[in-house]
């Protein structure tokens, strides 16, 4: 069992420690901290106390008969106030407080929701623990309708636009996800639809807008049957409407893309950076092969290929990028020699014919279709890239399409913390609320990953397992927490520093 020790340090201090193990002179030792004076060593010990009991109600210091002989220490109050002072220091960067009217309601769901995702009324669980009074459950019902009100949002978004410092060179990146629902019947907004994760159940599709680091600017809802490229343009218009951007570049995957939606991006005059779905080999690269006869292609290699405006054409002038990456090619290959291996098990009659695009049918007879594959090796290792950029260079555009990986992580922040999916909610009220929630929960996470250079996992493990209690010693009250680690310590430093900076 582990118990508490003191010892006498260099300094003549007394140091409080945990032994937790000792076993053939090898000690398992945790220092508490050093205590100066009589009234330092009582607390060092009753948070030692603390840590041995994990959170008990009151402290036994091994005193033999009560309160009355200096017994059990009661604790009067237990908080994470490294964990829950720096998430609000960030909600108040940002200007969610002001934004927001001040509202405390709120505050306190973001912060459960970083916390611990988990349903609204659970989320008063999370505040209790975490050692805030939380307001109450008919509280929270009664605010939820005046978060999913879009002025709200806006407001949160302009906050969110004001800290990205956007201007008209600015890159914004979008995608799109999709968030199930555990009923049967769709009700014109949660509708079945393309699900990414091939369920059935109705679904609301999720437009997500963010800055180049991935940092939140606007979240959207749409039908669960509305096309993820019929989303992207109401979203940036809505957003540079409402913020009074008159150009930005857009970013995004070539699944995004149809050619109507890019037609509607130049009628809009708007600049972008879109990925390119490569459906046959680029002219450039035939070229390139003819004249390189029996050579690779350089690892890192790009080929441009400009596309001018015709005389009739409503739009700019494009350039089209092609970038080789020989691991590209080697991933795609061993793709390629994996199907086609089955492929060639199917026709033989080794194996069940199954979806596999090599296998060519015609009639009953089946076979190995030959040029396709050819087709498919000749295009493994090339990815293209589109711009109506003036004078963009490869590298510029290349990069700023990689950075898409940015908007992924906030999606996967979004959605694995999710359990913050909303799939029990059935009013678009509580689900559009919901949303609010968590896009203000994302925008402070990556202004905590940003800041401090941890991802928010870390820092949520990490600072709340270091709480501040207060004790009861006779009739006075005496704070105590338990000492931080360096890393955690700077880590803190710099969100408060970068909270100043930001007033």
């Amino acid at each position: 069992m582990p118990y508490v020790r003191t010892v006498k340090t260099a300094s003549g201090a007394r140091a409080v420690q945990i032994v937790h193990s000792s076993h053939r002179g090898s000690r398992d030792i945790e220092h508490i901290g050093s205590a100066h004076d009589d009234a330092e060593l009582e607390v060092l010990k009753a948070v030692a106390r603390q840590r041995i009991a994990a959170g008990q109600a009151e402290l036994d210091l091994g005193l033999d008969d009560g309160p009355e002989a200096g017994g059990p220490l009661p604790i009067t109050s237990s908080r994470m106030g490294h964990l829950l002072d720096a998430l609000s220091a960030g909600f108040d960067a940002l200007g969610f407080g002001e934004a927001c009217g001040g509202d405390e309601v709120f505050r306190q769901l973001v912060l459960a929701r970083i916390i611990e995702p988990t349903s609204t009324h659970d989320s008063l669980r999370v505040l209790a623990e975490a050692g805030i009074e939380a307001a109450s459950y008919p509280t929270v019902n009664r605010r939820l309708p005046v978060f999913a009100e879009p002025a709200w949002r806006g407001r949160l978004s302009a906050a969110c636009a004001a800290h990205a410092r956007l201007g008209p060179a600015s890159l914004v990146l979008y995608d799109v996800s999709t968030l199930h629902f555990e009923t049967d019947t769709g009700d014109g907004f949660r509708e079945p639809g393309f699900s990414k994760e091939r369920r059935l159940d109705p679904q609301i599709t999720i437009g997500l807008l963010t800055d180049a680091g991935g940092f939140p600017l606007m979240v959207e809802a749409f039908e669960g049957n509305k096309a993820e490229t019929r989303t992207m343009l109401p979203v940036i218009e809505a957003f540079m409407t409402a913020h009074d951007l008159a150009e930005v570049t857009i970013v995004a995957d070539a699944g995004m893309i149809s050619e109507a939606n890019k037609r509607a991006i130049e009628q809009a005059g708007l600049s972008f950076i879109l990925g390119v779905r490569i459906s046959d080999v680029p002219y450039v690269v035939k070229q390139w092969r003819r004249d390189h006869p029996d050579t690779d292609i350089p690892d890192g290699h790009v080929f441009t290929q400009h596309w001018p405006a015709g005389p009739a054409d409503a739009r700019r002038d494009q350039v089209i990028y092609y970038q080789y990456r020989a691991d590209r090619a080697r991933r795609s290959l061993r793709g390629i020699d994996q199907q086609v291996a089955k492929a060639e098990a199917a026709v033989a009659g080794r194996a069940p014919v199954k979806r596999n695009r090599f296998i060519q049918l015609s009639g009953a007879d089946k076979s190995v279709n030959r040029s396709l594959e050819a087709k498919a090796r000749a295009l493994a290792g090339l990815k293209g890239y589109v711009t109506n950029l003036d004078g963009a260079s490869a590298e510029f555009v290349i990069g700023a399409y990689h950075r898409l990986f940015q908007i992924e992580k906030s999606f996967r922040m979004s959605k694995h913390d999710l359990r913050a999916r909303p799939i029990y909610h059935h009013k678009r009220q509580s689900i559009d609320a919901h949303l609010t929630i968590v896009f203000a929960a994302l925008a402070v996470s990556r202004w905590i990953e940003q800041t401090t250079g941890w991802s928010i996992k870390k820092f949520v493990t990490t600072a709340r397992r270091y709480r501040t209690v207060h004790i009861a010693v006779g009739d006075h009250t005496v704070a105590a927490a338990d000492p931080l680690p360096d890393d955690l310590h700077h880590a803190l430093k710099r969100i408060h520093e970068a909270k100043g900076s930001a007033h």
